[in-house]
């Protein structure tokens, strides 16, 4: 398909963990929790395989792949596909959210701004979920992070400084048939590993932080 960057749709993230990146829709686009979808989306709400865009002859069709927890299209449920309209809003479960541009050039100049009143490039860690890599003050996290440790890290990382259980991020970083069996003892090291690993680049401050009582959160300053 010989089009120019000017004529490919987009898909821009905007309230979620992909505030600000965008994918350009050349043929098809898989979203999905599994790391190797187009567009991975690292929460427990998101099936591994849970929609995708698609060149039509008539247009962008975005289509549900039997999802547990839905698709929706301008706020209505997405059974089988239907046909996306520039500026129409997707929402993935209850995780993420993207608009639809019929082209690149559409692009509003403030659809880089996260909800956060801190744009997540000022802070001191960022995130790309594409790749799963990680920089904290320019600097890239390496080796990169486990599995199990980014997983910890993106969950906490889109709840944008808010607190989560120990029982959400359990669920969010094992897999639904281990979760059960994970113990405070491995969710503990695991954080732990985490916190080593953060603060090998940058040990002058705190990123996970625990609340007693409450669960852990992302401390995340401006840089």
């Amino acid at each position: 398909m010989n089009q120019s960057n000017e004529e490919v749709p987009v898909i821009v993230g905007y309230e979620g963990q992909l505030d600000g990146q965008r994918w350009m829709l050349q043929e098809s686009l898989l979203i999905g929790r599994d790391p190797t979808c187009d567009v991975p989306i690292i929460n427990r709400q998101v099936s591994r395989k849970h929609a995708r865009l698609s060149q039509a002859s008539e247009g962008v069709l975005l289509e549900d792949l039997g999802s547990k927890n839905g698709t929706h299209r301008n706020g209505k449920p997405v059974n089988g596909s239907v046909l996306l309209k520039d500026g129409d809003i997707i929402q993935i479960a209850l995780a993420q959210k993207f608009v639809y541009l019929s082209a690149d050039a559409t692009l509003p100049l403030d659809i880089d701004e996260p909800t956060s009143s801190v744009p997540i490039f000022q802070r001191r860690l960022r995130i790309d979920n594409r790749s799963r890599r990680v920089w904290i003050i320019d600097q890239e996290v390496l080796p990169p992070l486990s599995v199990s440790q980014y997983r910890l890290l993106a969950a906490l990382y889109e709840n944008n400084g808010q607190i989560m259980t120990r029982e959400k991020l359990v669920a969010d970083v094992w897999d639904e048939e281990d979760a059960m069996g994970v113990s405070e003892q491995a969710l503990d090291a695991l954080v732990r590993r985490l916190r080593d690993r953060l603060a090998s680049i940058d040990p002058g401050h705190s990123y996970v932080v625990t609340v007693r009582g409450h669960g852990l959160r992302l401390d995340n300053p401006e840089s």
